[in-house]
C-alpha cells in the first residue's frame, strides 16, 4: 500500500479490534498449569468448587474468551475455504506433483496465508508452551 494512500476505514476497524483483543489477551493470566490442578477437584456434579483471586484484566478476558475464540475459529475456517491449492495448469514433467497455486491470491502453493496460518495454527503451535 501506498504511504500516501489513506487507510480504509473498515480495515483499520478490525486492526484496531484484534489488537485489543491482543493486548486483553496479553494482560491475563494463563491457566494452562491450574487446569492441570483443577481437573483433580472436579466433584459427582461435574463441577470444581473453588475460591480464587482474579484480576480484573482475567475477568475482562474471561468474559470475551468463548465469544471471541469462536470469531477467530470461523474467520480461520473461512480464510482455508479461501486459500485452498489448485491446479496451475502448467506443463510438468512430473505428473504425479502438478504446480499448484492457490485460488484466491493465485501465489504458488502453499500461498503466504496459508503459511501465516499454519504456522500459528499449526500442529507446533497447538502444543502450546
Amino acid at each position: 500500500m501506498n504511504a500516501d494512500e489513506p487507510e480504509d476505514p473498515q480495515r483499520q476497524g478490525l486492526r484496531e479490534r484484534l489488537e485489543t483483543i491482543l493486548i486483553t489477551t496479553e494482560k491475563a493470566t494463563s491457566w494452562h498449569e491450574e487446569a492441570g490442578h483443577l481437573r483433580a477437584l472436579v466433584n459427582h456434579e461435574g463441577y470444581v468448587p473453588i475460591r480464587t483471586r482474579l484480576a480484573i484484566e482475567d475477568l475482562e478476558f474471561l468474559a470475551g474468551a468463548r465469544t471471541e475464540l469462536l470469531r477467530f475459529s470461523e474467520l480461520g475456517l473461512r480464510l482455508l475455504d479461501l486459500h485452498q491449492p489448485r491446479d496451475a495448469g502448467g506443463i510438468t514433467s512430473d505428473a504425479a506433483h502438478p504446480i499448484l497455486r492457490c485460488r484466491s491470491c493465485m501465489w504458488r502453493w502453499p500461498c503466504p496465508t496459508f503459511r501465516a496460518m499454519s504456522e500459528s495454527f499449526g500442529r507446533e503451535a497447538a502444543e502450546g508452551p
